[in-house]
């Protein structure tokens, strides 16, 4: 018996559109039972998710080692659905997780972060789930190159509202295309973004968070809280702040020392959300024995 412990995500950054992404502070965790004659997986998410084999772990699991003896499970999970944090690749690395322990599959972490980005179709939020921290990743030819480094210190806020937003739904607003000078723009500036984290300077990183041509110009109309927090990120003295994935959170990089302030002035200024302290998580997917 074990536990099996991934990270929330938060993709994008900003301009780093499908590719860069950060472990925070929020887990899924899945406690792995003894064997069983059938799959079971309990929980109190709600009707939505399955506890029965077709859920999204357990099939994520099958399709690496289809003859897994079956196990009683329970699932605990402080990543919100549908709030672009992650949530459905946290699934998808518990289940490689889980097929990994039992089956003995011996993966690396390469190894899981090419089966994970196969599954989920791009690599922003699988790749921090498993190898943790900040990672910048591509596809090319069917095969994921990663990177990952320190992120520097800095406190997390993020600013949940209630109604959610699938991907799917995020993605529909998005144009076909850009014109080529605006692409190349979008570029530079990720570009930027991830030499300034690289070389530890948060200030002109978080500057630039806030710089997205790619998709906060789309889908920021489904998410009016934006522009909200962000001006209130002005206020106060944040680096920056972003739409996380396809949203609905709101994600805040602050010094620490100003961290609690915001929370409390966030709390007060946009309704019918959730705000919470956060702070990056250096570790990927842990198992716990």
């Amino acid at each position: 018996m074990f536990d099996i412990r991934v990270p929330a995500t938060s993709a994008n950054l900003g301009p780093g559109f499908d590719s860069l992404g950060l472990a925070v502070s929020l887990y899924l965790t899945l406690a792995v039972k003894e064997e069983a004659d059938e799959w079971e997986i309990l929980h109190d998410l709600g009707a939505g998710i399955p506890t029965d084999k077709t859920n999204l772990i357990i099939e994520t699991a099958l399709s690496l080692a289809p003859n897994m003896t079956p196990r009683k499970i329970t699932m605990t999970s402080e990543v919100p659905a549908a709030r672009g944090l992650g949530s459905s690749s946290a699934a998808i690395v518990a289940g490689i997780e889980l097929a990994n322990q039992c089956a003995d599959l011996q993966l690396s972490i390469d190894d899981k972060i090419q089966i994970a980005t196969r599954i989920e179709g791009h690599p922003d939020n699988v790749t921090p789930a498993i190898a943790g921290d900040f990672t910048v990743g591509t596809v090319l030819d069917s095969k994921v190159y990663w990177t990952k480094a320190s992120f520097p210190e800095v406190a997390l806020v993020v600013t949940i509202p209630e109604k959610e937003l699938l991907t799917k739904e995020s993605r529909a607003v998005l144009p076909d295309s850009l014109p080529f000078k605006e692409a190349v723009k979008g570029s530079s500036i990720s570009n930027m973004l991830v030499a300034a984290v690289f070389s530890g300077d948060i200030e002109k990183a978080g500057a630039l968070m806030e710089q997205d041509v790619f998709h906060e110009p789309y889908r920021g109309k489904l998410v009016p809280e934006l522009s909200q927090v962000r001006e209130l990120g002005h206020e106060m003295g944040a680096y920056g702040t972003y739409l996380s994935g396809a949203g609905t959170t709101i994600l805040t990089m602050i010094h620490p020392e100003k961290a609690a302030a915001f929370v409390a002035s966030a709390k007060a200024a946009v309704k019918n959300s959730e705000v919470k302290l956060l702070h990056v998580e250096k570790n990927g997917v842990q198992v716990i024995k």
